[in-house]
């Protein structure tokens, strides 16, 4: 792999404007969207071999995203890519002013193993769509799935255009050595920081998915029942490998016994009483990541659940009851189907824990007072939340989906995917047909004439 050819042959494609043509892109992604429905079979088996998800898990958090991401920018492009019209400033009187969107250019994009399908092609498609290059990075740890990523974008974009490269930290490690226009990276915040630094000699533009603690507090005005059914598909979907899983709860003490029993009767419910049998309960992506879990589990009184299989890479979901918060399990984000359940009485309490953390990716309240969830909301900063239920904000386009603080660095998803892949170009367009002196020297007399003007247009 000689990288240093590969990037240049796309700077020298992205010079050439072609990158920009609104038709060849909006050809282009359409013949994805085909390309990804066909092999449709493929990524369901790609996907199982890696860690044994289902066609439901991986239709509705790879395949079914991907294609409402395609759909939402074929019919939008054209106008994102606009101009857009904004008041012109008095000062500037008479003027007319633009905003451009223009592509950065080279875009590296360093994709996760956990939803290995949806998060590299998913911002690759906005990045494509702003008119950039892409070199696209997917994760060693999915060998299958990402050999068959390479596999599907080699059929559809010129290699100058959209490029795949795999191999494991050495590839990646080089890639970041060289200068792009823009990195795009999801995972841990561990290797964050190291992107960013990477990043920062060449003041490289970053956009940075992580991850976090996030809380899912719960208090009295609930219906228990309906509240476990969220909480376990939001918790153990993909086998808790989710970003912004609930990483723990914080229950009012007045219902935490009812919701721990209604918690063990749903989990039963989806996963019958041996998970490993069931079809739908995906495995843990390797066994360095089984023994992180179980290690979490060593200080740890466990309620339900708890037992593991390294041959099989399997942890059933498990419940732990008042972790301490310098337990193993409290001390990092969880990343897989271990849920601690702590209770609280007061608002004090609950700050007392979340103040222990830093910023989480999701936040998650569920409750009947509005008065509370709204102050909750208000109170902490987070990525993004849901309120009476799980992740659900993932799935609109519509919304901004990033972190704050350690756990991200800016946002995408629909059009702000595609602001996030543009640089925004300020325009004004100048009339001559009037020229007012005031702003030329000689200055003699003219302040107050200046003053009076700023009152006006302010």
């Amino acid at each position: 792999m000689n990288l240093k050819l590969i990037l240049e042959s796309q700077k020298k494609y992205f010079k050439t404007q072609a990158t920009r043509d609104i038709g060849m892109l909006k050809k282009l992604l359409a013949n994805l969207r085909i390309e990804i429905i066909s092999r449709e079979d493929e990524i369901y088996e790609a996907l199982f071999k890696d860690f044994k998800k289902s066609k439901f898990e991986t239709y509705f958090g790879e395949i079914g995203i991907v294609i409402s991401e395609i759909d939402a920018t074929i019919k939008n492009i054209s106008s994102w890519s606009k101009p857009k019209k904004v008041r012109a400033s008095g000062l500037n009187f008479p003027s007319s002013d633009y905003i451009y969107s223009e592509p950065y250019g080279s875009v590296l994009i360093i994709a996760p193993w956990n939803y290995p399908f949806q998060l590299a092609i998913a911002p690759m498609i906005t990045a494509i769509a702003a008119g950039n290059t892409v070199v696209l990075k997917p994760s060693e740890n999915t060998a299958n799935t990402s050999k068959l990523l390479e596999n599907i974008i080699c059929s559809i974009f010129k290699p100058e255009h959209v490029r795949v490269i795999q191999g494991g930290v050495p590839e990646t490690t080089l890639m970041l050595k060289e200068r792009w226009d823009y990195i795009f990276f999801t995972g841990s915040v561990s290797v964050g920081k190291i992107v960013a630094k990477a990043a920062a000699p060449h003041l490289t533009p970053v956009t940075l998915e992580l991850g976090g603690k996030n809380p899912c507090i719960i208090d009295d005005t609930i219906s228990t029942e309906l509240t476990a059914k969220r909480l376990v598909w939001g918790k153990f979907v993909n086998a808790g490998q989710t970003c912004i899983a609930p990483d723990y709860l914080l229950v009012h003490s007045s219902i935490k016994k009812q919701l721990i029993s209604d918690l063990k009767k749903e989990i039963i419910r989806a996963y019958g009483e041996n998970p490993q049998k069931s079809p739908d309960y995906p495995r843990i992506i390797n066994t360095k990541n089984l023994t992180r879990l179980t290690n979490m589990l060593e200080d740890s009184k466990v309620i339900f659940g708890g037992k593991s299989d390294a041959s099989d890479c399997f942890l059933e979901p498990t419940l732990i009851e008042d972790p301490y918060l310098d337990s193993k399990v409290m001390k990092e984000e969880i990343f897989g189907p271990i849920l601690p359940i702590l209770s609280y009485e007061s608002e004090a309490d609950i700050n007392a824990i979340i103040s222990n953390y830093e910023k989480p990716l999701g936040f998650y309240v569920f409750s009947s007072n509005k008065t509370f969830y709204r102050k909750m909301i208000e109170t902490y900063s987070f990525g993004g939340g849901t309120i009476n239920d799980t992740m659900i904000h993932f799935g609109n386009t519509n919304l901004p989906f990033g972190g704050v603080g350690e756990s991200g660095v800016g946002a995408y998803h629909g059009k702000l995917g595609f602001d996030t892949f543009s640089h925004k170009k300020g325009i004004v367009v100048k009339g001559n047909w009037l020229d007012i002196s005031l702003r030329y020297a000689p200055y003699t007399n003219k302040l107050e004439k200046l003053k009076k003007l700023f009152r006006i247009i302010g």
